[in-house]
């Protein structure tokens, strides 16, 4: 068996130890924001975070993360950053297709609480190898800029 605690709550799972974190949350637990993209860690697509530490679900055997706290796109929103970073997606109308929008909020968060106040070069390094098809990259640096005033104004808005 399998423990994790996805988004505060605790499951068990009896599934082989090579098993994806990502089929786990998607197919096991229906937690479907949390996208397949490339399947080999490349895109982004698939970050959730271990423990408060950005990883790629799509390659991370759930062995390897056995008894730890896992959060999701759908638990994010849970956490100051997190809250700041989501509005701050919708007021500047980051997504086009939205495919990546998971990875992208995802990797946002954990780069706001390493860094609450990154400059251009900071988000642009903090934000690389989480791919946008699309190019909205301007409208995410944007939101990122937007979330660090919310929060260093200690606001939602």
């Amino acid at each position: 068996m399998i423990s994790l605690e996805v988004n505060g709550k605790k499951y068990d799972f009896d599934v082989g130890p090579d098993t994806p974190l990502l089929w786990v949350l998607r197919e096991t637990l229906g937690l479907t924001g949390t996208k397949f993209g490339c399947g080999i860690a490349q895109c982004g697509a698939c970050t959730v975070h271990v423990e408060d530490v950005p990883i790629r679900s799509c390659i991370t055997p759930v062995s390897s993360v056995d008894g730890k706290k896992i959060t999701t796109i759908e638990g994010i929103g849970t956490t100051r950053v997190g809250q700041a970073v989501q509005e701050a997606w919708i007021a500047d109308d980051v997504p086009q297709c939205g495919y990546c929008q998971s990875g992208q909020i995802m990797n946002a968060v954990a780069l706001l609480k390493k860094n609450p106040k990154p400059s251009d070069a900071d988000i642009d390094d903090g934000m690389s190898g989480i791919l946008c098809r699309c190019g909205t990259y301007q409208r995410i640096r944007r939101a990122i800029h937007r979330a660090s005033r919310v929060m260093a104004k200690g606001g939602e808005k």
